[in-house]
């Protein structure tokens, strides 16, 4: 915890350590620390997709299953009905801690599309939960994967991230990782950014560190970092942006209460 301005401001470090001494080892914990956040979560993700997906809505689904007089896009309520499914999903492997496979991604891409492809990848041929069978590319550099390279693509990647000791900023670097190279591969039609944000807030958790939320609002910084990954392959402007949203999604400071009293307002007399 530092000091800055008058304010006591809790650092990402401080975070991780207050996660740790939590001792999540249960679906109940779990749910019980998530509670707020899977919704904020769920809301951004989407949201950084898809401009019809409203907090309200979210809020709605995950607490009552449904949305009231909604008139938008069908697709948009499984996306955010999707989200709920996911974590509900997630949670059991993630208290078992669960390793990321090749299988595990792809089923983690089946909950979170399923219902969401648009006509045109349909017609395709592509599915949820299957690896893409046509050519896409992402980003200004237009990265992505050839179809027949993700299968192999996605195992070095699950095979890389399996046993990394939780020392210094191992497990920060590693979800880092996961993200930037996960998009760099671009291994399915649709749908890689939300996958690619569960898997690193999937791979933190397993390892007992807090999850983030990348906030639509942040969106363009969250975009250069994963340009500049796949430009140099340098993860240090994504990792910075990971420490920076764990202290903004679990709070970033408690400001100091003054050390005055009622005399020294100097009251008239």
């Amino acid at each position: 915890m530092i000091k800055k301005g008058g304010y006591f401001v809790v650092t990402y470090v401080d975070i991780i350590k207050k996660w740790k001494e939590k001792k999540i080892d249960s679906i109940e914990k779990l749910d019980q620390q998530l509670s707020n956040f899977r919704i904020i979560f769920a809301y951004n993700s989407g949201a950084i997709e898809n401009s019809q997906i409203t907090y309200h809505d979210t809020r709605e689904i995950f607490e009552n299953g449904k949305v009231v007089n909604f008139s938008g896009d069908t697709r948009t309520i499984f996306e955010i009905e999707n989200q709920r499914k996911c974590y509900n999903y997630l949670a059991p492997k993630i208290i078992n801690k669960d390793p990321i496979t090749s299988d595990f991604v792809k089923s983690v891409h089946y909950q979170l599309m399923q219902g969401a492809y648009d006509e045109r990848r349909w017609a395709r041929g592509e599915r949820p939960g299957q690896y893409k069978i046509h050519d896409y590319v992402i980003g200004q550099s237009d990265q992505g994967a050839l179809p027949e390279e993700v299968p192999a693509e996605i195992e070095e990647l699950c095979e890389e991230i399996a046993d990394i000791p939780d020392k210094g900023e191992n497990i920060l670097k590693t979800a880092a990782y996961i993200h930037c190279k996960f998009e760099n591969i671009h291994a399915f039609a649709d749908g890689n950014g939300r996958v690619g944000r569960t898997l690193m807030n999937y791979y933190l958790m397993i390892n007992d560190y807090p999850p983030l939320v990348v906030y639509s609002e942040t969106k363009d910084q969250y975009y250069m970092a994963l340009d500049h990954y796949d430009n140099t392959g340098d993860i240090s402007p994504f990792l910075n942006y990971m420490k920076k949203s764990l202290e903004q999604t679990w709070v970033l400071g408690q400001r100091k209460s003054p050390k005055n009293n009622l005399q020294d307002l100097h009251l008239e007399r």
